[in-house]
């Protein structure tokens, strides 16, 4: 059992820690706000928060709720969008400090805390408001509670605050309907815990935190299975040569060691294959966790062999991985770390981390922020106002919309960052349903209104799309957007006024890609 005073002792130094790297976080992303705009991906679920819903295109509701309340909260600001993922990977961390507390003790949960914020992948997490900010804190808090409703089955709130968490992790990511089969392996493959498989409350915050997924499923009812069919294209494999196959395949875990630091990275690979290999000599404790990661993470490896997989797909994995690591460190393993394990995982992950920040301030300080790379991000705010003022200058502004004819995200960028923030609409040339927007209602709810169009222009200005331009009773050129973004590079929109939409014709469901 550990010390008393020595887990206070390192719970306050973990505290401390946390409000340190907080307060750096903090002025770091105000730093990052001021020199870069979201990426397309927060605009876009930004968009997603004016209109909550019980499901979209591709991903259950909460992001989309989360943003709704940033943006309500905020008054839609770029800081706030900015503050969430930092205010979801604090409290990710405290789960995790807790959860490796109660399993170890606190030295050690001090380790694991550390091991975790010295990764590239932890800065990320901190920065840029995805879904992955609300699903690993639920499937951490779920990690901890499940340990805790193990130690004592007949607490009932512990099973209640299991089954919300689910559910909400489930309202976050698809990714969360994975918990309940973990539950259920380690009940079988624990020996001193498979009562778990006869206590009804086990099985009751299983299917009540499944439940939430309820009204995801009857949205996409209404909606021809729309983010199953999107998932479905994740799946999708393709007939490549020997050489693409390989360097798709070697893809995946090169990302991995890049973004939980080299030696980090092999340190948990290490780590999981002894305790696979002692198996029998390894407690509950560490069973718990290493059926919590191993077979997990050893099937992405095995789907790497046939497709592409995104470097966040196993992050949720990784979390007990972690824990079970800093155990290793600390000697509370069957198996002992040698120094160097200990020592040089701190230091390659300090030195990247710290690289990685100096890196972002070198870059945004000087012309190297002009690279195409960084493009994605920079110049929409301008791009916005400059959008604005052509939308205060319709002739028809409370009859006007606003249209954009290139990829999702010109849409949400256009939306966040004109001041108006307008509700904009999207063109989808291949007439499919592609992204959320075409699922909402599109310009068919407004007939007989003006909209302003922007379509994504080159050096010499363009005419409007025919398709688009024959919907208007006529369409007129109303000017350019144009933001340099570096040499010889810009930003360039043409902009049109259509007045009077005539007809439209809703997307029809096709190829999600």
């Amino acid at each position: 059992m550990p010390d008393p005073a020595s887990d206070a002792l390192w719970t306050r130094r973990f505290a401390g820690l946390l409000g340190v790297v907080f307060l750096f976080r903090i002025a770091f992303m105000l730093f990052f706000t001021a020199q870069a705009d979201l990426a397309g991906d927060e605009a876009y679920y930004w968009d997603w928060g004016r209109q909550p819903d019980w499901g979209y295109f591709s991903k259950p509701p909460m992001i989309g709720w989360l943003m709704g309340l940033v943006g309500w909260a905020t008054g839609n600001a770029e800081w706030g969008v900015r503050l969430a993922p930092l205010l979801f990977g604090t409290a990710t961390l405290a789960v995790l400090f807790a959860l490796a507390r109660q399993l170890f003790g606190a030295a050690t949960a001090y380790v694991a805390a550390l091991l975790i914020l010295l990764t590239p992948a932890n800065m990320g997490l901190n920065l840029f408001f995805t879904i992955d900010a609300p699903l690993l804190l639920f499937w951490s808090l779920a990690l901890l509670l499940f340990w805790l409703a193990v130690e004592k089955p007949a607490c009932l709130w512990r099973w209640g605050a299991l089954a919300l968490t689910i559910g909400l992790g489930t309202l976050s990511k698809q990714m969360m309907l994975a918990f309940p089969a973990m539950m259920a392996a380690f009940a079988i493959f624990s020996p001193p815990d498979r009562h778990l498989l006869r206590n009804p409350r086990m099985w009751a915050s299983i299917l009540i935190g499944m439940a939430f997924i309820t009204p995801v499923l009857w949205w996409n009812t209404q909606h021809e299975w729309i983010t199953l069919e999107h998932t479905k294209h994740h799946f999708e494999t393709q007939s490549l040569s020997f050489t693409k196959w390989l360097s798709r395949t070697l893809e995946f875990p090169a990302v991995q060691t890049l973004v939980y630091s080299p030696v980090t990275y092999v340190a948990l690979l290490v780590v999981l294959y002894l305790g696979a290999k002692n198996w029998r000599l390894m407690d509950r404790r560490a069973r718990y966790l290493l059926l919590c990661s191993a077979p997990a993470l050893l099937g992405f490896f095995a789907l790497s062999l046939r497709q592409k997989i995104n470097p966040n797909w196993p992050a949720v994995f990784y979390v007990p991985a972690f824990i079970l690591l800093a155990a290793w460190f600390a000697g509370q393993l069957p198996f002992i770390a040698r120094p160097f394990w200990r020592t040089w995982t701190v230091r390659v992950g300090a030195g990247l981390v710290i690289l990685a920040h100096i890196a972002l301030l070198v870059i945004f300080l000087t012309d190297l922020k002009g690279h195409k790379k960084l493009n994605e991000m920079r110049g929409w705010t301008e791009t916005g106002i400059q959008a604005g003022e052509f939308l205060d200058r319709v002739p028809r502004p409370e009859n006007t919309f606003v249209l954009a004819t290139g990829y999702r995200y010109d849409a949400a960028q256009l939306a966040f960052t004109m001041p108006q923030h307008p509700r904009t609409y999207r063109w989808e040339r291949s007439g499919r349903v592609l992204s959320q927007y075409e699922v909402w209602p599109g310009p068919e709810e407004r007939l007989g209104d003006d909209a302003l169009i922007f379509k994504g222009g080159d050096a010499e200005p363009a005419a409007l799309f025919p398709a688009v331009a024959k919907r208007f009773e006529k369409v007129e050129r109303l000017g350019r957007v144009e933001v340099t973004l570096g040499p010889n590079n810009k930003r360039i929109f043409d902009v049109f006024l259509g007045h009077n939409l005539l007809s439209w014709e809703k997307p029809g469901r096709g190829d999600k890609k």
